[in-house]
């Protein structure tokens, strides 16, 4: 080996080892793109509008007003950012979701949004939502593609109580969705079919601990990629 070489070996050794010991190289790079849109750091408190008036929960530019869910089951979750008026969340492992960052009514509500399945096979919109003090998930599109119910309704989910529906969807079409709660009932229109309609008196509502992050109103998907745009609220009279 000449002389030369053995130079220039030696400096390379060299840097390689100073670079190892330097805390400030090293970066810990987050599960969510830096280049995803930013999310609320603090809770946001929603518009003060007459009941039936119809405000916006996504501006169609930012997340504001949203978190990335990354705790309990959502450890695995992919990017989420904002495109073209979306939000595009990317296939996780399993789950990618966001979560309303501020106050959300619990009786007398509608909520509306479009949904669409970009990628995969399961459900591309659970949404978590408050039944007065209880919680319970919408689910559309899960068990291979095509069951609509409830989860949990008398701890039973989705796919095996009162609620369970069937519905063909198919990937890169838009979906629209419209969950009502009232004291009295809990109903649901996807694409102006009426496919929920159930009283809630003596029943019992829940989720899975995997939507337990999502809570008080969040929006999920499962093993699959999905979008969400013209996401809509609005409080009914009581």
């Amino acid at each position: 080996m000449t002389r030369r070489i053995r130079i220039h070996l030696t400096v390379g050794l060299l840097m390689i080892v100073g670079c190892a010991n330097r805390p400030s190289d090293v970066v810990n790079v987050p599960a969510t793109s830096p280049a995803a849109a930013p999310v609320a750091s603090r809770p946001v408190a929603l518009p003060q509008v007459p009941p039936g008036e119809w405000m916006d929960l996504f501006d169609g530019r930012t997340l504001n007003g949203w978190r990335v869910l990354t705790e309990k089951a959502f450890f695995g979750h992919k990017e989420v950012r904002v495109e073209s008026g979306t939000i595009a969340m990317q296939r996780g492992q399993l789950q990618t979701g966001i979560g309303w960052a501020g106050e959300f009514p619990r009786n007398n509500y509608e909520v509306s949004l479009e949904a669409m399945r970009t990628d995969g096979h399961d459900f591309f919109c659970g949404m978590t939502f408050p039944v007065g003090d209880e919680p319970c998930t919408l689910i559309v599109g899960g068990w291979g593609g095509s069951v609509v119910g409830l989860s949990n309704v008398d701890y039973m989910h989705a796919a095996e109580n009162m609620t369970t529906n069937s519905m063909s969807f198919e990937n890169n079409q838009w979906y629209p969705i419209r969950l009502r709660v009232t004291v009295e009932k809990i109903d649901v229109w996807i694409d102006d079919q009426h496919m929920i309609s159930l009283n809630r008196e003596g029943r019992t509502f829940s989720v899975w601990w995997e939507q337990e992050a999502a809570r008080p109103f969040g929006i999920a998907n499962w093993d699959t990629g999905s979008a969400l745009r013209n996401i809509r609220l609005r409080r009914l009279e009581d």
